[in-house]
Parts: structure tokens; sequence; C-alpha cells
């Protein structure tokens, strides 16, 4: 049974419901679950017409963050107000936050029993996971000279210089350079969406973020506590993060490994588990805060991380809305996007040599398994959720 385009509005529970039932389905990362929302709510439900809803993927792309989760909290937004954005959250994010939650401390209490060739597996998985990752988005976003020259000077540029604050200057800097090198077409203009929010109220959302970005740093270096330092680090992983959930693995590397919050071995067994549950990537942050050496960690901590990481997302869908229908037809705007999708790509370049390939590729056996990995996900197409308890078995098996 569909829904008329012209019936609007929908309880939050009922779009927890459908939300939930995508949570529970959408294998295949952040593509897929684009494909998956247009079939539900464009072809099915008929929440809003094509050209709507490629204006909220436009939208959601050009904004940090993981943009499956921002169109799905739009969505839910659109239809029922804040509740709707909060319910479509929860229904879409819960499925795998609670099972990589579960995968954690099932990893911590009993990781002396799961062999090692098992978790050395799920870190040579997220090799051809990335691998792929890199090669879809150069494919449809670095296409040209200028476009590919930026993304190959983004990658040296955090190779060099690997934090996350000069990966933030990168991304700032490709923006400027695309201002100048990129002319970009414009398109017709979009159907009008149904926004429940003033600009008023959107430009109050903004403010509340660049707050948070500011003032979320200073409170963590003036009172040390583990709990805020925490919040201050995934909050920025979360806000700073452009070209969705595999872009925020150098990030959140530099944010937990580095500071020794855990091991890299448990941070990429995570990152490979993580390819293998439905929903959003940056889930992943549950099973990061559930696996720290200090508390909060566990259950808490899961839960600490995984709203810290997509606040962000939250505020900027509310302050961003009221003002997309105009920026969106600016020749700027798109041009400035033009140039940081390109270096997006150089990010996770870098992050595939460094720590993903030089953690987890050793010896033949592991660029044999790596290799398979990979022909299986881009060649055979087989689900992700396969390929990785494929991995983990054949390491197992070779360990």
């Amino acid at each position: 049974m569909t829904d008329p385009i012209s019936d609007r509005h929908s309880s939050p529970w009922a779009v927890f419901l459908i939300f939930l039932r995508l949570g529970l389905t959408s294998f295949g990362g952040p593509i897929a679950h684009l494909g998956y929302f247009r079939h539900e709510f464009v072809t099915r439900r008929r929440w809003l017409s094509e050209r709507s809803y490629a204006e909220l993927v436009a939208l959601c792309q050009f904004l940090p963050g993981p943009a499956s989760s921002q169109v799905g909290i739009a969505l839910g937004l659109t239809r029922a107000g804040y509740g709707g954005a909060a319910a479509a959250w929860a229904g879409f994010t819960l499925p795998s936050a609670l099972l990589l939650i579960l995968f954690a401390l099932g990893l911590a209490h009993y990781g002396t029993a799961v062999p090692a060739g098992v978790l050395h597996g799920l870190k040579v998985v997220a090799v051809a996971v990335v691998a792929q990752a890199v090669w879809g988005m150069a494919r449809n976003l670095c296409r040209g000279v200028a476009r590919v020259l930026l993304m190959l000077l983004a990658a040296a540029a955090v190779l060099w210089q690997p934090s996350a604050w000069a990966q933030v200057g990168v991304i700032a800097a490709a923006g400027l350079a695309g201002l100048v090198l990129f002319k970009p077409a414009l398109a017709a203009a979009p159907d009008a969406l149904p926004i429940p929010l003033s600009r008023r109220a959107g430009a109050l959302w903004l403010l509340l973020f660049a707050v948070l970005l500011v003032g979320l740093p200073a409170l963590a270096q003036g009172l040390p506590h583990h709990s805020l330092a925490l919040v201050d680090a995934f909050y920025r992983s979360g806000a700073l993060v452009f070209g969705g959930g595999h872009v925020v693995l150098p990030l959140l590397q530099a944010e937990v490994v580095a500071p020794q919050w855990l091991s890299n071995d448990v941070f990429l067994a995570g990152y490979g588990a993580a390819q293998a549950v439905p929903g959003p990537l940056f889930t992943f942050a549950a099973f990061l805060g559930a696996s720290m050496h200090a508390p909060p960690s566990g259950w808490i901590g899961g839960v600490v991380c995984l709203l810290a990481i997509f606040a962000p997302s939250f505020l900027l869908i509310f302050g961003a809305l009221p003002f997309w229908q105009s920026l969106r037809h600016s020749p700027r705007t798109q041009a400035a996007l033009a140039g940081v999708n390109a270096a997006v790509v150089g990010l996770l370049l870098a992050a595939l040599y460094h720590p993903v390939w030089t953690s987890a590729i050793f010896n033949l056996y592991d660029f044999a398994l790596a290799l398979l990995a990979l022909v299986a996900l881009m060649a055979w197409k087989l689900p992700p959720w396969l390929v990785v308890a494929g991995c983990a078995v054949l390491g197992g098996l070779l360990g």
C-alpha cells in the first residue's frame, strides 16, 4: 500500500517502523542505502518526487557527515517534524549499533578465545572494502586531470601530516581550489522540499553546531576528563568528515588509536566487522566506544560515542535545509564542492595505504586474500556481509 504524495504527515512511530525495516535489511554501504531509500520513499510510498529526492541527496553529499543517514534524518523531518527525524535515525541506526556493541563486548571478554587468524581476516577484508570505495568514488568524482591532481595532492598531504586537523585543512584548500578551477553547469531548478523549519530556526541550529565544534575542544582541554574527550573527538569526527562512512576511518584512527584509547588491531577488526552489518557505517563509533580501555566503555561508552558522532548530522540538517534551496543554485557552491569531492577521494586513498594496508598486508597470503575479497565485491557482486564472513573463516584457516 502506498501513501499519496499529498499526504505529508505521519506519526514518528510510523516513521520509526519504516526505517527500522530498512536498518535491518540495508546492506551494501551508503550508495546502496540511497538506492533503498529511493525505492521506498519515491517509488513505493511517494513521500516526495524524484527531483525533490535528488535535491535532498545533493544537500547531504555537500554537508560533512554520513550522507545516507542525513538523507534519512531529513526525510523523517519533512514527514513528521523533529520527532520524525529522531525516529528515522533510531530505526535506521540502532540495529547495526547494537550488533557492533555486542561484538565489542564479546571481543573484550572472549578475545583470547577467537583465533588470531579470524581477527586478521577482518583486517584484511577492510583493505578490499576501502579499495572498492576508492575506486568507485574516483570514477565518479575525479574525472579530468585537475580533479585527479587534487586527489593525489590531498593523499600526499595527509600521508605527510597524518592528523585530523591536517585533513580538514586539505578539504578547505581543495574547496578554494575548486572555486578557481571549476565552472560547473547549473541544472534546472528542482522541486521545492516541504521544510517545516524557518530560516531563523535554521540559523540557530547552525550556530549551535559551530559553538559545539569550537567549544568542545576548549572545554576538553580545560576540564581533562575521558568522557569529555570522547565526546569532543567523536563530535569533531562527525562534523568534519566529507564523503561518508569510509572517509571517517582516518579521522577516527587519529583520534582513538594515536592516544592509545584502544589498539590498532582492535580498531581494524571492528572496522572489518562493521562491513558485515546493515545500516550506516558511522555506527562503527558504537564499537569503538564499547572497546575503550578506560571508562566510559561497554554499553555506556558505545552510546556516548554513537550520539556524539551523529549529533552534527542532526544540527547540520536542521540548519541547512531552510537555506539549501537558494544555495543549490550558486555556481560558486558547486565549484567548491567539485574540489572538496576530489580531496575526499585523496583522503580515502591515503587511508587505504595507512593504516589499512600497512596494518593488514604482511605476506603473499594476505595480499591474495585481500585480492580475492576485492574480486568478490567488485566482479562477483557478492554481498559485503558474506565477503566479510568468508574472509574471517579463511583468515582463521590460514592463521
